[in-house]
């Protein structure tokens, strides 16, 4: 039987102990560390019963991990990771990659030609959900994609902010926090994004980051997109109240958060009630639609991605979401960022 893969959890904050709790029910690995200045961490590592430490020096000098997961502020993510790298040892980096696209790039040439892999924490590409979607759109069952409408809409708690006081401030907000989410599955679903449009508020809660955002997205392959964003509004459209993978969160099954539009047909997300014309030569508003809700499996991304991440230390497995998706991921963002700034159409880079 293969041994377990040991990992050390950076990070005893809201993310850092999800993981802990992954990681501790995985049949392949098992936690080594907790690795933390905070002094609410030391607890935290009594608490999984293993060694804590204050830094990622501390923990290297004692022994090498096979690996570590990131999951502390945003602009300590590109640090980290090159301390990691210098030892040798594999991450998964807790999205955003980096805390701005500066960073993310000098990480994406500090991995060039290194042989440690990385991959980005965008769990949600682990979906089977995500999965089955990208399984439609590529089976041509929607013909031409044309168009996705999407949101995410959710009402943070106040104590949300008072716990993290940096999620005030700019890229604490939710484009950065939850739209770049929403950014790595429509990529996957819809191509690159080419051209992104953007208007946002702090209309609400008056921070010095935006709690709103409505968005128009251009794809490489012509589909149009919108997306509604916003961590203050009380509506149950977003993917962690709709696709009931979180058992964390209050969930509205007959909800969806993605509508995606074809030729052919039409997909909605998560609930994959899909609704398409029987006949490419005879399509029309006037013609009923065959309809079916299509058969998925629900399971843990986060607990799949821990899985993943075993397999990419043992080289049995490439990342599915590589630092250069990362980064790309943050381009966008980044592009969405400056037209709501300067108000217009802004183009997004293609991959590098």
């Amino acid at each position: 039987m293969t041994s377990k893969s040991k990992i050390a959890m950076l990070g005893a904050g809201l993310i850092g102990r999800q993981h802990i709790l992954r990681i501790q029910a995985s049949p392949s690995c098992e936690l080594a560390a907790v690795v933390d200045p905070a002094p609410t961490a030391r607890a935290v590592a009594n608490e999984a019963g293993v060694p804590y430490y204050p830094s990622l020096a501390a923990l290297f000098a004692a022994g090498r991990p096979d690996g570590v997961i990131i999951g502390t502020p945003n602009a300590l993510h590109v640090q980290q990771a090159l301390e990691c790298l210098a030892a040798g040892v594999p991450a998964l980096i807790e999205k955003p990659v980096a805390h701005t696209l500066a960073e993310g790039e000098r990480l994406v040439r500090a991995l060039d030609g290194a042989d440690v892999p990385f991959l980005v924490g965008h769990h949600r590409a682990h979906s089977p959900i995500m999965a089955l979607a990208r399984e439609v759109v590529r089976s041509g069952r929607l013909g031409r994609l044309v168009a996705v409408s999407g949101s995410a809409m959710f009402c943070k708690p106040d104590d949300y902010f008072a716990e993290a006081p940096w999620r005030r401030e700019p890229g604490g907000g939710p484009v950065l926090i939850n739209m770049i989410h929403e950014i790595d599955n429509l990529r996957a679903l819809c191509g690159e994004v080419v051209e992104v449009q953007a208007i946002m508020s702090n209309a609400v809660r008056g921070y010095a980051v935006e709690d709103t955002a409505a968005l128009a997205l251009r794809f490489d392959g012509g589909v149009l997109g919108t997306f509604l964003l916003s961590d203050t509004a009380a509506s149950p459209r977003s993917w962690e109240q709709t696709s009931q993978e979180n058992k964390a969160y209050a969930t509205y099954p007959d909800e969806d958060c993605y509508i995606l539009a074809g030729t052919m047909g039409s997909l909605a997300v998560p609930t994959m009630r899909l609704r398409s014309y029987a006949d490419a030569a005879d399509r029309s508003w006037w013609k009923p639609f065959q309809t079916e809700a299509l058969d998925l499996r629900r399971e843990d991304p986060l607990a799949l991605q821990i899985e993943h991440f075993a397999a990419v230390i043992r080289g049995e497995a490439a990342p599915l979401v590589s630092v250069r998706d990362g980064v790309q991921n943050l381009r966008v963002v980044e592009a969405i960022g400056r037209a709501a700034r300067e108000g217009r159409s802004v183009s997004v880079p293609p991959p590098a």
